[in-house]
Formats: C-alpha cells, structure tokens, sequence
C-alpha cells in the first residue's frame, strides 16, 4: 500500500500520539480516505494542491504524517524498516548503492 500511495518504492513516515501533533492551519483542505478492507491503512491529500497529508489513525491514537511534507527537521531519523517482507522485488537498499551530489 505504501509503494501504490507514494508511487515509489516506500513512503517515509512519522508516527505521533494524537496529543502530539495539532494542525496550525489548513486542516478545512485534508481530504481522506480510508481501505474499506484495511485495520489501519488511510491516506491523506490537500484538496488544493494534492500533496501527501498528515491523517489521524482510525482508533485516534495518533497520526501519520508523511516525512517528505516538512519543512524542518524534524530532530528524529529514521529507527525501523517496517512491513520489509513485502519489499518490492526491484527495491535495492538505498545504504548499498553509490551517492550522487547531483542528478545523473
């Protein structure tokens, strides 16, 4: 489900308690929506621009919020790998391939 909403090869994601996170402004434009058949999938997009939003988790413990939507840094990285077993066939971990500064 990640690679299909990301269109890429993962999607990288901040987990927050609900008592964490508060929209500053612009929680009128989230839309959302949720896989019927899903425990906890749901995704979130501005109706303006359809960028990746923050969503709230069904029970309302916490929120999503798509890392690649922040500004700032954060002051956390990266502690796990979920759902690794289903990778993508075609995925090669980043950390294993060469660094380029620049675009090919």
């Amino acid at each position: 489900r990640c690679r299909k909403s990301s269109g890429s090869a993962h999607s990288a994601n901040i987990l927050v308690k609900a008592d964490q996170f508060r929209w500053t402004r612009g929680e009128e434009l989230v839309n959302r929506w949720e896989l019927p058949e899903a425990q906890f999938y749901c995704t979130g997009w501005c109706s303006v621009c359809g960028s990746a939003l923050p969503w709230k988790s069904r029970n309302g413990k916490g929120y999503l919020v798509p890392a690649g939507t922040l500004d700032d840094d954060p002051g956390s990285r990266p502690e796990n790998n979920i759902f690794w077993a289903s990778r993508a066939p075609w995925y090669a971990n980043s950390s294993d391939l060469p660094t380029i500064d620049g675009g090919s």
